[in-house]
């Protein structure tokens, strides 16, 4: 299926659109199955989404929290996207603790692969993916030139210890399971992207190409990360 390329003005117009988005597609899953199982990224324009949806009051008891990946940190580092999303929404949100998945990676990437997995298997599908993607081309901790786990077989979590960008040690769902997501979003902004992006739309072999929604695939993008050229 074709990713979409939806272009805005600047961030701030992106966020309010995919604000209203996540917030349609909340309801329509809790309309339909009673419950929204919704996985979040780190970043400074997610970061943006989350004050926005706190702003709004997004959130309650049918909504379920996960995350793509994490650095293996103490759980309050402020470079935990948990850690991240928790001060930005999370905590003053009414999505009860019990039902925020953050995944454990104080405890260092095998055992909270391990114990993430664990959790995950108990769910079905995920209603929407929130993904980033690096300037060389990665999303959550995929990296070029790695074993994405992209088969069907593949595990749902990987322990990661020789990311190219600091911490070392991360735990990342793989691309298989990021791939059993009804929608998988691309939030991607800033003029460094726009390398990466065009790459991407030329068809290149990467981690963020590797990773499509099982309903639909979208890119929501930025002026300064578009690129006339293809």
């Amino acid at each position: 299926m074709a990713t979409q390329w939806r272009v805005f003005a600047d961030s701030a117009a992106l966020v309010r659109a995919l604000a209203d988005a996540l917030c349609a597609e909340a309801a329509a899953a809790i309309a339909a199955r009673g419950a929204f199982h919704l996985v979040l990224a780190g970043g400074t324009t997610p970061r943006a989404l989350y004050a926005e949806l706190a702003r709004r009051g997004v959130g309650d008891a049918r909504w379920h929290i996960w995350y793509g990946d994490e650095r293996c940190l103490a759980a309050d580092h402020p470079e935990r996207n948990s850690a991240m999303a928790e001060a930005a929404w999370l905590a003053a949100s009414n999505i009860p603790e019990a039902q925020r998945w953050p995944i454990p990676a104080e405890h260092g990437a095998s055992e909270a692969a391990a114990v993430y997995a664990d959790w995950l298997a108990r769910v079905g599908d995920f209603d929407v993916a929130l993904l980033g993607m690096g300037e060389d081309g990665h999303t959550a901790s995929l990296f070029p030139g790695r074993d994405w786990e992209t088969a069907a077989d593949s595990p749902d979590t990987l322990a990661v210890f020789d990311a190219p960008k600091p911490p070392p040690e991360r735990v990342s769902l793989s691309a298989a399971r990021l791939n059993r997501s009804r929608r998988v979003w691309f939030v991607v902004t800033g003029a460094g992207k726009r390398e990466a992006l065009l790459r991407w739309r030329q068809g290149a072999k990467l981690p963020v190409s590797g990773v499509q929604g099982g309903l639909e695939t979208v890119a929501w993008l930025d002026q300064a990360a578009w690129s006339t050229e293809k």
